[in-house]
C-alpha cells in the first residue's frame, strides 16, 4: 500500500511537469507562428499593392491618355506614381528574396527597410503633398457629367473586378501603404522574442519608418504653409485699404521698425549662411531670366523692324537681272525663312522662357514672406527671452517662420538647379536657331549669287565695278535734279483768308517775324501740354527747350493755344514785305508791349503785309497721258493745283487737279509735294 501511495504522487508530478513543459512550448510556437504570418502579410500585401499601382499607371492612366480629354489633368491626378511604382517593384523584389533566408529573414527585412527609407521618403513626400489637390480634381470631375462618364467607362473597361466608383479608390493606396509600414513592422516586432538577434534591427526599422511618416507629415505641413503664402495677389488700392485694420497696421509697423534697427545696426540680424547663399543664387537666376526675356523681346522688335521693307511686293517693270534676283531672294526670306524662324523661336525660346518666368513668381513670394516672418520671429524671440513665455498665436507665428525657412532650404537647391538647366537649354536653343537662320540665309544667298553676272568676279574687280556704277548713277541723279529744277516754275501764290491773316499778324506783333515757323507735317499731341497741329500751320517759337531741358521739344504759340511740338516738324518761315498796299501792321498799344517786343524800335517804320507765299508746291513727279476726257495729261515737274484729293466715289487713288486752266483726274501717286526754297511772300501751302 505504501508503495502504491508513493507511485501515485510520482505519476501526478510527471503529469504536472509534462503540462508545464507543454505550456512553455506552446507560447513559443504561437509567437513564431504569428511572426511568420506577419511576415507573410507584409510580403503579400506589398505584392497586391504593387499590382494595383501597376493597374493605375499602365491601364487606367494610359486609357485616359488615349481619350485626350482637354479638361482632364492627368499629371495633377496621378502625380509621381511612376516613381512610386519603380521603387515599390524593387522593394517587393527584395522582400521576396528574403524568403530563402530562413534564419536571417528578419535581419534581411530590417536591412531592406533601412536601405529604402530615403527613396521611399523622397517619392512619397511628393505624392502626399499633392494628394489633396488630386482629391479636389476628383471632386471637380464628379460634378462634370461628361468627364465622370468617361472616367467610369475607363474604370469598367480596365479594372471591372475592383468595383471602383471613382479614381479616389486607387489614388489613396500610396498614402495608406506608406503609413502601414510601421504597423506591419511593429506586428513582426511584437512576435519576436527580445532575446532574438533580429530584435534590435527590427526596432531600428520600426523607428526608421515612423520617422519617414513624421517627415512626410512635416513636409506636407510646410507645403500647406508655402501654398498659403506663395500665391501672387493682384490687389487694387481699394482692396489693400480694405485689408487694413488695427492688427495689420501694428504688425507692419513692428516689422518696419525692426528692419530699420537692422539697417542701423541697433539689433543684430539673424544670420543663416546656408539660406543666404541659396537666396543669392536664386536672385541671380531671377535676374538672368528677366534680362534674357528683355533681350529676346528686343531681338524680336529688331527683327520686326528689319522685316518692314517688303521689296518683293513691288512690281518691277524690268527684265531679268540682279534686281529680279534680289526680289526673289527677299520674297524667299519674308515668306519662308523668317516665318519659320519666328515659329521655332516662339516654340523653343519664348514659351519656355515665359513658363520659367511664371515658375519664379511663387518662390519669389515665399522669399519675401520669409523676411516678414523672420522679423516677427526675432521680435517674438526677444519677447520670449524677457517674459519667459509666449501666446499660442505667437508660437504659431514662430512655427510658420521655421516651416517656411526649412522648406526653402530644402527646395531652393533643387529649384535653382532645375531653373539653371532650363535656362541653359533655352540659351542653347536660341543660339542654335540663330546659327540655323544664318546658314539658311547664306545658302540661299550663295545660290542667287551664282546666277548673277558678277558672281564669280574677283573681289577687287567687283568693287571697281560697284564704284563705277555708283558714279554713273550719281551723275544721272544730278542731271535729273538739274532738269527738274529748270522745268519747275515759280510756285503759285495764294492769299491767306482773313482769319489766318489776323492770326499771323498777331503772332508777328507779339513775337516778331524771326520767331515764325511752319509745320511741315501733321502733329498729333500724345502727352500733356502737347499741341495737335495741321501741316502748313504757322506758329511762333517761345522756347527751344521743354521743361526737362529736351531741345527736341519746343514750346510754341499757335495763335491762341500754347504747347509743345517736335522740333523736327518745324521749319523757319520768313515774312517778306509785299508790293500791295492796304494792310498795315497793327500799332503797338503801349510802351510795355514795345519793351516786350524789342525787335522793333519805336521809330522804325511798320511793315505792310498783304499776301504770303506757300512753303510747299505740288508738282507732277512723273509724266502722265490722259486716256479719257475725265483725265488730264501731265509732264514731269509741271505744277498743279489740287482741287480734290479724291475722285467722285471718294477713292484717294485719283485726284482732281487744275493744270494751266484744264481740270481733270490724275493718279495721286504721280503727284509729289516739294518745298519752296525762296518764298516771295507769306502763303498757305497749296
Amino acid at each position: 500500500m505504501a508503495s502504491a501511495h508513493r507511485a501515485e504522487p510520482d505519476a501526478e508530478d510527471a503529469a504536472e511537469t509534462e503540462e508545464a513543459i507543454y505550456e512553455e512550448v506552446m507560447p513559443c510556437n504561437r509567437m513564431e507562428l504569428s511572426q511568420r504570418l506577419a511576415v507573410e502579410e507584409l510580403i503579400t500585401t506589398e505584392a497586391s499593392y504593387v499590382h494595383n499601382i501597376q493597374l493605375c499607371v499602365s491601364d487606367i492612366r494610359a486609357h485616359l491618355e488615349k481619350k485626350q480629354l482637354p479638361d482632364l489633368d492627368l499629371e495633377g491626378l496621378f502625380s509621381n506614381t511612376d516613381d512610386i511604382l519603380h521603387v515599390s517593384r524593387r522593394f517587393l523584389k527584395g522582400l521576396e528574396a528574403t524568403a530563402t533566408q530562413e534564419h536571417e529573414q528578419l535581419l534581411c527585412i530590417s536591412a531592406l527597410f533601412q536601405e529604402f527609407k530615403e527613396e521611399m521618403e523622397t517619392v512619397y513626400k511628393i505624392y502626399c503633398a499633392s494628394y489633396e489637390h488630386a482629391l479636389l480634381l476628383v471632386e471637380t470631375y464628379r460634378k462634370d457629367a461628361r468627364l465622370q462618364e468617361e472616367i467610369l467607362e475607363t474604370l469598367n473597361a480596365t479594372v471591372p473586378h475592383t468595383g471602383a466608383s471613382d479614381l479616389s479608390f486607387f489614388l489613396v493606396m500610396p498614402v495608406q501603404r506608406v503609413t502601414k509600414y510601421p504597423l506591419l513592422l511593429g506586428k513582426i516586432l511584437e512576435n519576436t522574442p527580445a532575446s532574438a538577434s533580429a530584435y534590435p534591427a527590427l526596432q531600428a526599422a520600426v523607428r526608421a519608418m515612423a520617422q519617414v511618416n513624421a517627415n512626410l507629415n512635416e513636409y506636407k505641413r510646410r507645403r500647406e504653409v508655402a501654398t498659403k503664402y506663395n500665391k501672387a495677389e493682384h490687389l487694387t488700392l481699394r482692396d489693400r485699404f480694405a485689408r487694413l485694420n488695427t492688427h495689420s497696421i501694428a504688425k507692419k509697423t513692428t516689422r518696419l521698425s525692426r528692419l530699420f534697427m537692422h539697417e542701423a545696426g541697433i539689433v543684430a540680424k539673424t544670420e543663416d549662411r546656408e539660406y543666404d547663399d541659396l537666396e543669392e543664387k536664386f536672385q541671380c537666376v531671377v535676374s538672368s531670366v528677366a534680362v534674357l526675356k528683355e533681350n529676346v523681346a528686343s531681338y524680336l522688335g529688331h527683327l520686326e523692324a528689319f522685316l518692314l521693307p517688303t521689296p518683293h511686293k513691288c512690281e518691277l517693270q524690268i527684265d531679268e537681272g540682279p534686281a529680279q534676283q534680289y526680289r526673289r531672294f527677299a520674297e524667299y526670306l519674308h515668306c519662308t525663312v523668317f516665318p519659320e524662324f519666328k515659329r521655332r523661336l516662339d516654340r523653343l525660346v519664348c514659351q519656355p522662357l515665359c513658363s520659367l518666368s511664371d515658375m519664379l513668381v511663387g518662390p519669389q513670394q515665399l522669399v519675401k514672406k520669409r523676411l516678414d516672418k523672420l522679423l516677427d520671429y526675432e521680435e517674438i524671440q526677444e519677447r520670449k527671452s524677457e517674459m519667459g513665455s509666449v501666446t499660442y498665436d505667437e508660437e504659431a507665428a514662430m512655427n510658420t517662420y521655421l516651416a517656411i525657412n526649412a522648406l526653402l532650404v530644402a527646395e531652393l537647391p533643387r529649384f535653382n538647379q532645375a531653373a539653371l538647366q532650363l535656362l541653359g537649354q533655352i540659351l542653347c536653343s536660341f543660339s542654335t536657331l540663330q546659327r540655323d537662320l544664318a546658314a539658311q540665309v547664306l545658302h540661299q544667298a550663295e545660290k542667287e549669287l551664282e546666277q548673277m553676272p558678277h558672281g564669280r568676279m574677283p573681289l577687287p574687280s567687283f568693287w571697281k565695278t560697284v564704284e563705277d556704277t555708283l558714279q554713273q548713277s550719281g551723275a544721272q541723279l544730278r542731271t535729273f535734279c538739274q532738269t527738274f529744277e529748270t522745268v519747275t516754275p515759280s510756285p503759285v501764290t495764294q492769299p491767306l483768308n482773313p482769319a489766318e491773316e489776323r492770326k499771323v499778324l498777331s503772332l508777328v506783333s507779339k513775337h516778331g517775324p524771326d520767331k515764325l515757323y511752319q509745320v511741315t507735317s501733321n502733329i498729333s499731341g500724345s502727352k500733356d501740354l502737347d499741341l495737335t497741329l495741321q501741316r502748313g500751320q504757322i506758329v511762333s517759337l517761345l522756347q527751344s527747350v521743354d521743361t526737362k531741358g529736351n531741345t527736341s521739344r519746343w514750346l510754341v504759340d499757335a495763335g491762341g493755344p500754347r504747347g509743345f511740338v517736335p522740333a523736327g516738324k518745324l521749319q523757319p518761315y520768313c515774312p517778306v514785305q509785299s508790293q500791295q498796299p492796304g494792310m498795315q501792321m497793327p500799332a503797338l498799344e503801349s510802351s510795355t508791349e514795345r519793351r516786350r517786343h524789342s525787335y522793333a524800335s519805336p521809330e522804325a517804320p511798320r511793315p505792310q503785309v498783304a499776301t504770303f507765299t506757300p512753303a510747299f508746291q505740288v508738282v507732277a513727279g512723273f509724266s502722265f497721258t490722259a486716256r479719257s476726257p475725265q483725265e488730264v495729261s501731265l509732264q514731269a515737274g509741271q505744277p498743279v493745283v489740287v482741287l480734290e484729293p479724291h475722285d467722285k466715289k471718294g477713292s484717294k487713288e485719283w485726284s482732281l487737279v487744275d493744270v494751266n486752266g484744264q481740270r481733270g483726274y490724275v493718279p495721286s501717286s504721280y503727284l509729289v509735294t516739294v518745298p519752296v526754297q525762296e518764298p516771295t511772300g507769306w502763303s498757305l501751302p497749296v
